[in-house]
């Protein structure tokens, strides 16, 4: 019998791992990723207080496009930059939440970068 391996398993503790040596302050806080089959999803927080800053994702009501996509993640990371802006949020960690810096992750960055804040 093949057996798999549980990929959540291993994606929550390369997030753990990642989480034990980056968090957000109120002066510099942590721009976290989810990534699901459908959409993806972006929060800027403030782990000390334990607050989210700003969310934005591709499942709101008034997002275009499907959100399963590179073009979306940008969309997102485009969306939370000007989010953060607003609120005076310039500079923030990236946490890619345990997934590979790669595809709809990497779009998402760049268009937070795009965006004007800095990674």
């Amino acid at each position: 019998m093949i057996k798999r391996p549980n990929t959540k398993a291993q994606r929550i503790k390369r997030h753990k791992r990642v989480r034990a040596k980056i968090s957000g302050t109120p002066e510099i806080p942590r721009l976290n990723v989810f990534r699901s089959l459908n959409h993806i999803y972006a929060q800027v927080i403030d782990d000390v207080n334990g607050v989210t800053l700003v969310s934005a994702s591709s499942s709101e009501k008034g997002f275009e496009g499907t959100g399963g996509n590179c073009e979306a993640a940008k969309k997102v990371g485009m969306t939370i930059a000007e989010r953060a802006l607003a609120k005076g949020i310039s500079t923030v960690v990236f946490d890619r939440g345990g997934y590979v810096y790669h595809g709809r992750v990497q779009s998402l960055a760049d268009g937070a970068r795009e965006g004007g804040l800095k990674l």
